[in-house]
């Protein structure tokens, strides 16, 4: 398979399941592979695993175990090489492939998505973006040209789209997703504040901002013993502003 070509499925946690990697670990291996990145930047050519644990933000114990589903038990007395540690970890997330991406709803997160630099080094290309608005075509995001969402299942077929992700307000999440289901897209990253649904056999990845943010404002309460959690209505009402 080329880097530029179109892979048959994309990687996911389910995949991984099927190969014996628990979907808990599958969703830890980008954390192992930031620490490493990080270390091999530092220069370090081999760590303990006492010390990519606390790197990683788990415990060793834990580490250890999920590391062992690639086959990885390290050096006793010397570590792992962190160079071959992250060509495994690469290998199995499937980060040796260009991932060709489509974001869209091009409000303010669809534009801070856009020009996030550090896709690029982790194996996605954002290839198209596009958007409902008439009044927002044409116009030029990190180098490319919004395109209608009239255009979106010719998109994903044109350009080999592997992954969707979805940046819309909440009431077109679900339509997004039916489409780009209906166009051959089996990995979706949902940012819409909404619940959505999609058969058996699509990978859905949910980043829910508003819950986040309560989750925050609930340890904040337990901290200061200050009522800041927000309710339902303002969760939603900043989840929309976010998503423009």
């Amino acid at each position: 398979m080329t880097r530029n070509s179109r892979p048959s499925s994309t990687p996911t946690p389910a995949a991984a399941t099927q190969r014996g990697v628990p979907e808990a670990t599958v969703a830890r291996l980008p954390l192992y592979l930031r620490a490493l990145t990080n270390l091999a930047e530092r220069g370090v050519a081999t760590v303990s695993s006492e010390e990519l644990a606390a790197s990683a933000g788990v415990n060793s114990a834990k580490l250890r175990k999920d590391l062992s589903y690639l086959g990885s038990y390290g050096t006793r007395g010397v570590g792992y090489e962190v160079d071959f540690l992250r060509h495994q970890i690469t290998r199995e997330i499937g980060l040796t492939t260009d991932w060709a991406v489509v974001i869209v709803g091009i409000g303010n997160l669809g534009h801070a998505l856009a020009n996030y630099g550090g896709f690029a080094s982790r194996g996605f290309r954002i290839a198209a973006l596009v958007d409902a608005d008439p009044s927002r075509l044409g116009e030029e995001v990190a180098g490319l040209n919004v395109r209608h969402a009239d255009e979106l299942e010719q998109i994903v077929q044109d350009l080999g789209i592997a992954i969707g992700v979805v940046a819309t307000p909440a009431r077109a999440a679900q339509l997004v997703c039916d489409r780009l289901v209906a166009a051959g897209v089996t990995s979706i990253l949902n940012f819409a504040p909404a619940i959505v649904q999609v058969p058996e056999g699509v990978d859905l990845r949910k980043v829910d901002l508003s819950t986040e943010l309560q989750i925050l404002a609930y340890h904040e309460q337990r901290k200061n013993g200050a009522a800041l959690a927000l309710t339902a209505e303002q969760a939603a009402e900043l989840a929309e502003a976010v998503n423009g």
